[in-house]
């Protein structure tokens, strides 16, 4: 996907808030070319705008919060994994609460919005960062690093002693194909004496095991299971999708957790844009694009774009 994109309709997107436990509405308008994907919070006295992007992330401690003139949106990971997925560049999202709807936990529903509406190439090509040197963060057991690739990958470790998750490895080469099918059905998690926790300190009101995976002494509590053998780590790799989403460019690296969240995840995409020796711009050949534009797709295989960069 070397050409921007946004939807081709508008479409409306509604339902429960994780914490809040109150019904929202989004509404996904399209976008011109270097908008950028910005929330309009519709619902105070006046309208107030928030971009997407790393410099406007004010919380990382139970989700992805981006913030701007006193106003937020939480919970913005899943969706933003979502239309990263499909190299959606620029989009305008009215939101009329604090967080984004939790769905089913996961980036499925989305991904089926997002289908629906359709997609739309513009005529305006993308930036993207490509890493040239390694980078690496380590907070004691956690550690997080980012080194170069031809592809944008991600691989994660996680180790919990519970014997309904122990320990987890999955490793996925991006394509929209595969994380639609591998990464995007995977629901957030959490233990049952945490979400008993959060409730009775006003958070979680509106989780369930509708839209989480629930674990108590005995194992998953969900009547239908898990989605996958191994959910809980593709849940984080769904996370660190959405995240790594705000530096504002498609990544051409491999990015390799163990133990990592979303704080981690945002203190490694500010660890690369301080670090500019680490790292490139890739913009493609005007004949590259030309031949994108006469295709009126922007969906050129990476390997293939590089070669003519």
């Amino acid at each position: 996907m070397i050409l921007q994109r946004t939807i081709k309709k508008s479409i409306t997107i509604s339902g429960i808030g994780l914490h809040s436990g109150a019904r929202i509405n989004l509404k996904l308008r399209p976008a011109e070319a270097n908008n950028g994907i910005v929330f309009h919070r519709t619902d105070g006295e006046q309208t107030v705008s928030i971009k997407a992007s790393h410099e406007n992330v004010i919380d990382t401690r139970m989700a992805t919060v981006i913030g701007s003139r006193g106003m937020s949106v939480s919970t913005i990971e899943h969706f933003m994994a979502a239309l990263a997925a499909f190299g959606i560049d620029n989009l305008h999202v009215d939101i009329d609460g604090p967080e984004v709807p939790v769905l089913d936990g996961s980036a499925a529903p989305f991904i089926r919005e997002i289908q629906q509406a359709g997609i739309s190439t513009l005529l305006q090509g993308r930036k993207f960062i490509a890493i040239r040197k390694p980078l690496e963060i380590i907070e004691g057991e956690k550690r997080i690093s980012i080194i170069p690739s031809r592809f944008f990958r991600i691989t994660f470790d996680i180790a919990f002693e519970h014997k309904a998750i122990s320990v987890q490895q999955h490793s996925m080469k991006f394509t929209t194909e595969t994380f639609c099918k591998d990464i995007a059905p995977a629901r957030t998690f959490g233990f049952l004496h945490e979400v008993e926790f959060l409730k009775a300190n006003g958070l979680a009101r509106g989780g369930s095991l509708e839209n989480a995976v629930v674990i108590d002494n005995d194992g998953v509590m969900n009547p239908e299971g898990l989605r996958f053998s191994d959910e809980f780590v593709r849940h984080k790799i769904l996370d660190a999708f959405g995240d790594f989403s705000l530096i504002g460019h498609p990544i051409l690296g491999h990015i390799r957790a163990f133990k990592a969240g979303h704080d981690l995840n945002a203190k490694m995409v500010q660890t690369i844009l301080d670090s500019p020796s680490h790292w490139t711009y890739v913009e493609f050949s005007e004949q590259a694009l030309r031949e994108a534009k006469r295709a009126n797709a922007g969906a050129f295989a990476i390997d293939l774009a590089w070669s003519k960069a």
